[in-house]
């Protein structure tokens, strides 16, 4: 997955927003006003900061060399994927749809519902 593939499936997350709220070199993807993916647009390998629950965050460090604690982020709720070639792009959109249902849980119900049509 290179940043424009993983750009277009972000975005293409119903009420899935793009800005550069840190500056021009990270692009955040929000859903509801909140993240739910952030990249470096100048990282070599492209790495993505994604939500993850607490108890997979830890099954995924430990399965995965490429997925780290959040980088700049809350280590207990986020995590850094490296995109270098050693996770499938499947379980990186799983991971990125983890991501994006999380931010969706927990934004109000009138948000959730406004979602939803």
């Amino acid at each position: 997955m290179n940043i424009e593939s993983l750009r277009t499936y972000c975005l293409s997350k119903t009420g899935s927003t793009e800005s550069f709220p840190f500056g021009e070199e990270t692009l955040v993807f929000k859903v509801g006003g909140k993240m739910f993916a952030l990249t470096s647009m100048d990282a070599t390998p492209l790495s993505v900061n994604l939500k993850c629950d607490p108890e997979v965050a830890i099954e995924l460090r430990e399965q995965h060399d490429a997925v780290r604690p959040g980088y700049h982020m809350n280590k207990v709720h986020w995590n850094t994927v490296i995109i270098d070639g050693s996770i499938r792009e499947s379980d990186l959109k799983k991971w990125i749809d983890h991501s994006y249902e999380l931010i969706v849980g927990s934004l109000p119900k009138s948000v959730r519902i406004a979602l939803e049509k």
